[in-house]
């Protein structure tokens, strides 16, 4: 099915049977990608006395509990309650259905741009200096989500320890520089905006949702920060309809699906 449809005063076409799913499977007992060594994401059968919830083991039918953390074990949409003392759930956070948005692939490096704590040599770095050189000329009604792919993009993404193959975050300056763009929306292949281990400061965080001391800032409510995405190197840099799927979780954060669609300007 195609479609057309006008950003700004800009006409697009889109074909909706043309999709890329950009979110990691979470297999539950099985590969998976993995922050912080928390446990595994598992699965196993309900059980009660004399049902078992697994038809292979003589169960009426498949009746499973699953355990999984949520920010940690798989792709997942945050909002600003993963770092507000109030409790302000991804369900209230994330109201759009398609979102204008634009891909860009990005190689983190060493750099002299701020950070707190101080960087370490061996840091390696989204950079502000990268990100205006791939969003140079790009209209700004393509820029309320920006997915940001690294380099190398290798399919190992998709089962990586954390712990050991520390992953890049953004620069102060590059997350300002989202800001500055009116970014509502921000995908990224690594586990975190921020460095792993920050001594609790969460930068770049309290950057993108403009927060300070724990307090909730109503408006910057209704943005969200999706990490852990898996985008295939077949798909181009560009323009896309983001469709942003959760369950109905009452939460900070939830598993998230991702999934875009390619749109050509008329």
């Amino acid at each position: 099915m195609k479609g057309h449809f006008e950003i700004g005063n800009t006409k697009f076409e889109i074909d909706f049977s043309k999709r890329n799913d950009i979110s990691i499977a979470l297999n539950f007992n099985g590969e998976q990608p993995n922050t912080y060594g928390v446990d595994k994401a598992t699965s196993s059968p309900y059980q009660d006395g004399q049902f078992i919830g697994d038809t292979r083991k003589g169960g009426p039918c498949n009746f499973e509990t699953y355990s999984f953390t949520t920010h940690c074990n798989g792709t997942h949409t945050e909002c600003i309650g993963h770092i507000t003392n109030e409790r302000i759930s991804i369900l209230s956070s994330l109201e759009e259905e398609m979102i204008p948005s634009t891909l860009v692939s990005v190689t983190p490096k060493s750099t002299i741009e701020n950070y707190t704590p101080v960087l370490n040599k061996d840091d390696l770095v989204i950079t502000k200096e990268d990100l205006e050189i791939q969003l140079k000329g790009v209209s700004i009604e393509l820029l309320k989500g920006i997915i940001i792919r690294t380099l190398p993009n290798s399919e190992e993404k998709k089962s990586r320890d954390y712990m050991k193959e520390i992953p890049a975050f953004f620069s102060i300056d590059a997350m300002e520089y989202l800001v500055s763009l009116g970014v509502k929306h921000l995908l990224v292949d690594t586990p975190s905006v921020d460095r792993l281990f920050d001594d609790g400061h969460l930068s770049t965080h309290n950057i993108f949702w403009e927060t300070k001391g724990k307090q909730l800032n109503p408006n910057t409510q209704k943005k969200t920060i999706t990490e852990m995405i898996f985008v295939p190197s077949s798909v181009e840099d560009g323009a896309y309809l983001l469709n942003l799927q959760i369950p109905a979780f009452v939460s900070d954060a939830a598993p998230s699906r991702p999934i875009i669609f390619k749109i050509n300007e008329l």
